[in-house]
């Protein structure tokens, strides 16, 4: 089978590739992608070893050396070893710092006529009643005056 994506690492890239297998504060992840870079270099004339000998050497499968190596040739060494990074999260956070202020005063005034206290629910019935958000959970509340040490007590 003719080979579709090729690894040369220069100078500069075996340098990277230390570093990063060196360094404590990358991936355990990362670092196994860079050793299969080492193990896929082509680089001098040298012969890769073949997919099955690295997924028993790395504890990878197929696939994840196949990426790797199409990742290298497309994108280059960083691309290959680190993953990329999300723009934007997965769900925009329903509670915003305006939120959270809402909450907090709220939760710092005075308690409806015969209550003693705030719950929760009606922390949240309260900021959804004034327009702060659409709807907001009983949980949600707990754990935004648990972060400011606002609980109840």
């Amino acid at each position: 089978m003719v080979q579709k994506w090729h690894v040369e690492l220069n100078n500069a890239a075996h340098k990277k590739i230390k570093m990063v297998l060196r360094s404590t504060r990358v991936s355990m992840e990362a670092k196994k992608r860079a050793q299969i870079l080492l193990d896929l270099d082509e680089s001098n004339g040298r012969k890769p070893e073949s997919l099955s000998v690295i997924t028993s050497k790395r504890g990878v499968c197929e696939n994840t050396i196949i990426n790797v190596r199409r990742n290298y040739a497309e994108s280059g060494i960083d691309a290959a070893i680190f993953r990329k990074k999300r723009q934007t999260p997965p769900v925009t956070p329903k509670v915003t710092g305006e939120v959270e202020a809402h909450i907090i005063a709220c939760a710092c005034s005075a308690p409806p006529e015969g209550f003693t206290r705030w719950s929760m629910q009606m922390i949240a019935d309260k900021i959804v009643l004034n327009g702060v958000v659409e709807g907001i959970s009983d949980e949600t509340v707990r754990l935004v005056l648990k972060k400011h040490n606002l609980g109840r007590t």
